[in-house]
């Protein structure tokens, strides 16, 4: 059984807001397999799905994002899931915009999601997805307002094919193919 996690935060507000990202990503994902978040289960809304003979958990943490760990841990518990069967896609500002990286394991970095899953599932070992959104010139925005302001303009465009990208991968991953293959074939640089 796998884990599929996108962060980001609940409630209209922040659609389409750069902290949302791992929302939108795990959206692409859960379309294409044409299933629907029904379920409410470990403070996260829940979509299930068979692939390639495995049941597929996706989940969307509605803990907002600094809490995001406890409805990861919960999730691991209670669908006795091993943290190396899990994969978490978030936004990442010290990734270019256009940027994706795919990683088996790490630190949080400056994420606070991320922070928030090591600190409650106690390890660095486990599947990470990064969408990278840091801007080309540098925003006079403080980074606090920046994530949380909505995509627009040619970041929407650039964002667009970063997310096809996750999409991409995350199927090759689920139908089969093991996660060092998908992270050789998938990492992304910036345009």
């Amino acid at each position: 059984m796998k884990l599929i996690v996108g962060l980001g935060n609940p409630g209209k507000e922040y659609e389409n807001t750069f902290h949302n990202l791992g929302f939108m990503a795990l959206d692409c994902v859960v379309d294409y397999f044409g299933v629907n978040f029904n379920k409410e289960k470990s403070k996260a809304l829940i979509a299930e799905e068979r692939i390639n003979g495995e049941k597929v958990i996706f989940a969307k943490p509605q803990t907002y994002m600094n809490l995001s760990g406890e409805s990861v841990r919960e999730l691991l518990d209670f669908y006795k899931i091993s943290p190396s069967d899990l994969v978490v896609i978030y936004d990442d500002f010290d990734l270019p915009i256009g940027a994706v990286r795919f990683r088996e394991e790490g630190s949080a970095g400056t994420h606070n999601g991320m922070r928030n899953i090591i600190k409650e599932i106690k390890t660095e070992k486990f599947k990470r997805v990064r969408v990278g959104f840091h801007p080309k010139e540098n925003s006079p925005i403080p980074l606090l307002d920046l994530v949380l302001s909505k995509i627009k303009g040619e970041s929407e465009e650039t964002l667009s094919l970063s997310l096809n990208v996750v999409k991409n991968a995350l199927i090759d991953y689920l139908k089969g193919k093991e996660f060092n293959v998908v992270m050789q074939k998938y990492n992304k640089k910036a345009e």
